[in-house]
């Protein structure tokens, strides 16, 4: 326990050992491999089950069967990992299995390259894998929030029976900081609905496919009526100095430490800027968003994409405000004094 330097991508196993994970299954991907790498020197050292498959499809698969079975699973991938495993998170989600996929962005598409990127934003948060089904996303920004983030989502994944994605990038899995670990170790809980071999959890049945068209349209009508609770129960996001705000950066990941940085300084420059930083992509903070709308001048979006989350902002304004865009592709990331500069501009300095 206590505080330690580590990565934000080691710093996943610490979180998820003290949250009670029991198997992990993976396949090492720069710029994830040191998730996989902690995973093989620690699972086996805390008494816990760790297992390289030999490709992205097999862990996947192999999370989804310990998952039926009660365990509390995760894994660790990057883009082209995560593509690999988009049919069997599709499954996951079907037979509401919980688990937790942690994915720490890098530039593309295709093999692209190791740079940070925040581009795989609308393949994890509108439903990764094919089907009208969604999981909680959780976007960290420090190796502190990716430990924090980690020990808590098997419970969210638990209690939505649904897999738990937590939303990196390559600059915050890289990144070494100090991490203050969690106090309390939790423990993986009996589950009624799991299937553990037994006379009592013979009769438990865990599939995706529905023969009836009746019936697979009424699970559709379940899991929607589950995304909208948690809309409802766990939306969170981060803000700062909105109150009297003109202006609002809207940032994740990497981007939002830059962002908050340059918001402090145009502070001191006399330009009211506030912050908002979405906690949860999925549930995405809508309706906070909807009502700072009506005092601003313009909401600024700065992601490291072709502008994926900006889409998800200009609906929850519904056009009260007008919603621009700052993007880098490719793997460049801007300096404070870039975004800075460029609002300057736009504002005139006032």
């Amino acid at each position: 326990m206590g505080k330690h330097l580590m990565k934000g991508n080691e710093a996943v196993i610490y979180g998820a050992l003290l949250g009670g994970a029991t198997h992990y299954f993976g396949y090492p991907i720069t710029p994830a491999s040191e998730i996989a790498h902690a995973a093989a020197n620690l699972f086996p050292r805390c008494g816990k089950h760790f297992l390289q498959a030999e490709c992205e499809v097999s862990s996947i698969s192999m999370l989804y069967g310990a998952a039926a079975a009660g365990a509390r699973v995760i894994t660790g991938s990057s883009g082209p990992g995560l593509s690999l495993m988009a049919e069997g998170l599709s499954y996951l989600s079907g037979s509401e299995l919980p688990c937790v996929v942690v994915d720490v962005q890098r530039a593309g598409p295709g093999l692209g390259y190791i740079w940070p990127e925040q581009a795989d934003y609308n393949f994890i948060v509108h439903g990764a894998g094919h089907g009208s089904h969604s999981g909680v996303v959780l976007a960290p920004n420090s190796a502190q929030e990716m430990c924090d983030f980690t020990y808590k989502a098997f419970e969210l994944a638990e209690r939505y029976r649904c897999t738990v994605f937590v939303l990196s990038d390559a600059y915050i899995g890289q990144i070494m900081e100090p991490v203050d670990l969690p106090r309390q170790i939790q423990s993986n809980p009996h589950k009624d609905w799991a299937l553990y071999g037994d006379a009592e959890s013979r009769h438990n049945l865990l599939s995706s496919i529905y023969l009836k068209m009746e019936e697979l349209e009424g699970h559709n009508q379940h899991l929607q009526d589950k995304y909208r609770r948690m809309a409802e129960e766990i939306v969170d996001f981060e803000e700062f100095e909105t109150a009297d705000a003109d202006y609002l950066f809207v940032a994740y990941g990497i981007t939002s430490r830059i962002c908050h940085s340059a918001q402090q300084l145009l502070r001191n420059k006399g330009i009211k800027v506030g912050m908002l930083r979405p906690k949860t992509l999925f549930p995405f903070p809508d309706v906070r968003l909807r009502e700072l709308a009506g005092q601003l001048k313009k909401i600024i979006v700065a992601e490291l994409s072709n502008g994926q989350m900006v889409r998800d902002v200009r609906l929850a304004v519904e056009g009260r405000v007008p919603v621009d865009l700052y993007n880098w592709m490719g793997g460049r990331i801007p300096s404070t004094e870039e975004i800075v500069h460029r609002l300057e501009a736009e504002t005139g300095g006032l």
